[in-house]
């Protein structure tokens, strides 16, 4: 049995009592970042083993998972932050579980995509996530593809180029309302509604910091 269990993208408190209560009755929990969920797990008093599997795992480390699975050992993924397998390589296992006959079991919880669009007024009705965008190849090509958008677009974007982002979308798709949330649910959370440019004189008067979600508005939106 795989358990897909949503963990906290800030505080610790926001998980809920049926991941707590997964998380102690697994024989293996699937992580990220082993030292990272030890602070979860410890937080709960939960102590179980930890195996770590992330975008830079070898090949072998599926073949060690589908045994614990095919051994009917009750096995758990979790993530750094948020909803496993959301831009991160946890499909891998669900793909490896399902081809092999493996039940699944899903426990939502925190999203940070989710959270951002809920806080930012803009419209939720359908939207577009895209997770980081590309750094450099294809990039330009992309934000060009949001011209004509009738949905909102959300992106994660690095403090390191949130005035990149911001200048290349005033640039190419001209002035639009974005909302940027940064940290969310952590001690420093902070919610921005209002149009690109204003944006860029926000963060160009205090450097960026933290984990930046993106959301753009649709074309010819007026936040009003």
């Amino acid at each position: 049995m795989l358990y897909l269990v949503a963990t906290p993208i800030g505080n610790l408190k926001d998980i809920t009592l049926r991941a707590i209560e997964t998380l102690k009755e697994v024989d293996l929990i699937l992580c990220e970042d082993t030292r990272h969920s030890l602070k979860l797990l410890n937080t709960y008093e939960i102590k179980k083993p930890l195996l770590s599997f992330h975008s830079h795992s070898k090949p072998q480390r599926l073949e060690e998972i589908l045994k614990y699975l095919q051994e009917g050992k009750k096995v758990a993924l979790i993530t750094d932050a948020g909803s496993p397998c959301i831009s991160d390589p946890g499909y891998k296992i669900v793909k490896l579980a399902t081809q092999n006959n493996i039940q699944v079991s899903v426990l939502p919880g925190p999203c940070a995509a989710i959270a951002a669009v809920t806080a930012s007024g803009l419209p939720s009705d359908k939207f577009l996530y895209l997770g980081f965008m590309p750094q450099k190849k294809g990039r330009q090509t992309l934000i060009k593809s949001f011209a004509d958008t009738t949905y909102s677009v959300v992106i994660y974007e690095s403090p390191y180029r949130v005035l990149k982002t911001l200048n290349q979308f005033q640039e190419l798709l001209g002035e639009r309302y974005i909302s940027i949330s940064r940290e969310i649910s952590k001690l420093h959370e902070e919610v921005f509604t209002g149009t690109i440019s204003m944006a860029i004189e926000k963060f160009e008067a205090s450097k960026p910091k933290g984990e930046f979600v993106m959301v753009l508005a649709p074309k010819n939106y007026k936040y009003e």
